[in-house]
């Protein structure tokens, strides 16, 4: 079902779990990450947004992703990630998106602040949460390798950026990066704890693709509430492709092919959204 109002968000952040975020490209990785969210009993969110819509076509994706949260088990909300275009931010609203997050983070602090205040604007027209970013998060959402962080989140310009812009949920930059760090170092858990205490909404997680277990909860016990993966979603669907078996390939065997990957996704999807669910949902050796 589609997942259309900031309760799940709020919920997560209050009881200590996170939402898992999926970009999503096309039908194989929104197949794969509905069905795990379905077979975990948890829900997820959908982000089908502005870099990937460069693949598949914005309208196009939009549908897609609409479509596979209204016919979800569970409750699914569709994502508007990284945008920088207000006409695009309101034709998310406006199609019936569940949350969007405008990314001034690379803008002087005045300018992001303006920026955030009128995509919350159009968020509220539209019955719309809204994320915004503060700090550097460096990296591609579409490829990898990284080589160094960016610039960290200042807790207190934190603090008076949601205070101004009135946004739901706050992107942080605590070490993270998109997709997978060269060389990866320890999230700053100290500087999220302070950032936490200083602004008093959900934050979210960039890049967590390729980030230690134990380090994804414990970001849950610092105010993270929605968790974005990508990149290891993207390398187990072309490492399904990769691993074909011959009889696959002389045969030409598409449906195959295409399912094998789904069932890849479906596996990472599935062991993310149980590590950052609630407390029940969790296997032992994760209580």
């Amino acid at each position: 079902m589609l997942d259309t109002g900031l309760g799940t968000i709020q919920e997560a952040y209050a009881q200590g779990w996170a939402l898992a975020a999926f970009s999503t490209y096309g039908l194989e990785t929104t197949m794969g990450v509905v069905r795990a969210a379905e077979a975990a009993g948890a829900p997820i969110i959908l982000q089908a947004g502005s870099s990937t819509f460069a693949h598949a076509g914005r309208a196009a994706l939009a549908a897609l992703a609409l479509h596979a949260a209204e016919a979800a088990s569970v409750r699914v909300g569709v994502h508007l990630d990284h945008s920088r275009d207000l006409e695009e931010i309101r034709w998310c609203a406006e199609s019936g998106y569940s949350s969007v997050m405008v990314d001034g983070s690379g803008l002087p602090f005045e300018e992001n602040i303006a920026l955030t205040r009128e995509a919350v604007a159009i968020g509220a027209a539209n019955g719309v949460w809204v994320e915004g970013e503060l700090g550097s998060v460096p990296g591609d959402e579409d490829r990898s390798v990284v080589t160094e962080v960016g610039q960290m989140t200042d807790p207190a310009r934190a603090r008076e950026f949601v205070d101004r812009t009135g946004v739901s949920a706050l992107a942080v930059a605590v070490g993270n990066v998109h997709g997978m760090a060269s060389e990866p170092q320890p999230l700053a858990l100290e500087l999220l704890t302070h950032i936490r205490d200083a602004v008093g909404v959900p934050l979210v997680l960039h890049g967590a693709s390729g980030l230690p277990d134990d380090e994804l909860r414990a970001v849950l016990e610092r105010g993270v509430a929605k968790v974005n993966i990508n990149t290891e979603l993207r390398r187990a669907l072309l490492q399904a492709f990769h691993d074909l078996d011959e009889e696959v390939l002389a045969k030409a065997d598409l449906a195959r092919a295409l399912a094998d990957g789904v069932v890849a996704v479906q596996q990472v999807a599935h062991q993310k959204i149980v590590l950052l669910s609630r407390p029940a949902l969790q296997p032992p050796d994760h209580e």
